[in-house]
């Protein structure tokens, strides 16, 4: 079988979305040498000696058949309701799962499959907020502090809901704010990889190119039919409250609701995570630079809601 019909047969999953000594309904598949090869019956458990060990290995992922992804989203579900597991390992499995989802929307060629779970993701993430008080605590723990594409799309949209939910948005409603924070950055499938990953500032043309993204971003949104607040998330994030955005040079009230939420949190991800020209701000810092000195570019109640989570999570600590 050719690489391209192996990979049309397998779907990776990440090490952290299975839950150790818990049966596992599917085969495991790793990779070796550019081939899958079997290495765990469906029913078998996964010790936690064994996840120690690949963990030092280094690699990420196990192998699934691709036939058995609904198997697979069923059981993350399934272990989101466990009593046998606490909420930081929940938190874990939910992010971990999601990974490779997000890496689906930015590297798949056909993204038509993972944009639709994602709507069942984002709705894992919100009955997940709404059901443990801790458990917006625990997803923001996880965060990776690193700047790929994929984790800084994940962490924007958990951060989103965080905002979201601060400010008044309901359960509907956070779904979909959920969902624009997860697909702000879609367009970037569209930037050459050279320019996203580049070390160091940008030209102007490269930054001109860049900045073509939020486009790219309604351009595919408008191709799947995603809703006004979806798209109006990956098309106005970058807009800013004092007029002086981009791409449609917006201010204050005229930008979307949820994209000045989405922009809070994107602004925040960005200064917190660390980068190959940059080191990463400390939360409170990032904080206090953006209530401070870049405040009129934000929604005052949004900015004001980051505030009163942050202090909330340092007094819980």
């Amino acid at each position: 079988m050719t690489e391209s019909g192996q990979a049309q047969k397998y779907m990776k999953i990440r090490l952290h979305s299975l839950p150790p000594v818990q049966a596992i309904p599917f085969d495991l598949f790793v990779q070796i040498g550019g081939r899958r090869v079997h290495y765990l019956r469906a029913g078998d458990k996964l010790k936690a000696e064994k996840i120690v060990n690949f963990e030092k290995k280094a690699p990420e992922a196990f192998y699934i058949l691709s036939a058995d992804r609904s198997r697979y989203q069923n059981f993350v579900r399934e272990s989101l309701v466990s009593d046998t597991l606490d909420t930081k390992q929940k938190a874990l499995i939910l992010r971990e799962s999601t990974m490779v989802l997000v890496e689906e929307l930015f590297e798949r060629p056909d993204i038509e499959v993972a944009l639709h779970d994602a709507r069942q993701v984002v709705e894992d993430f919100v009955a997940f907020m709404e059901s443990d008080a801790s458990a917006m605590a625990n997803l923001i723990g996880l965060s990776s502090h690193d700047f790929y594409t994929y984790n800084h799309s994940l962490d924007v949209s958990i951060y989103s809901l965080g905002l979201g939910q601060a400010v008044g948005f309901r359960h509907a409603d956070l779904k979909e704010l959920g969902l624009g924070g997860l697909f702000h950055d879609i367009g970037k499938r569209h930037v050459p990889i050279e320019i996203i990953c580049k070390n160091g500032a940008l030209t102007d043309a490269e930054w001109l190119q860049m900045q073509k993204h939020p486009q790219f971003g309604l351009m595919i949104l408008n191709e799947h039919n995603s809703s006004e607040n979806i798209k109006a998330c990956a098309f106005e994030h970058h807009e800013s409250f004092l007029g002086n955005g981009y791409p449609q040079k917006l201010s204050a009230q005229e930008i979307h609701a949820m994209a000045r939420v989405v922009s809070v949190a994107d602004t925040y991800d960005a200064l917190t995570t660390k980068r190959s020209y940059n080191e990463p701000m400390m939360p409170l810092d990032a904080i206090a630079l953006m209530s401070g000195k870049l405040a009129g570019r934000y929604d005052p109640e949004v900015l004001r809601a980051l505030v009163e989570i942050f202090q909330r999570l340092k007094n819980a600590a």
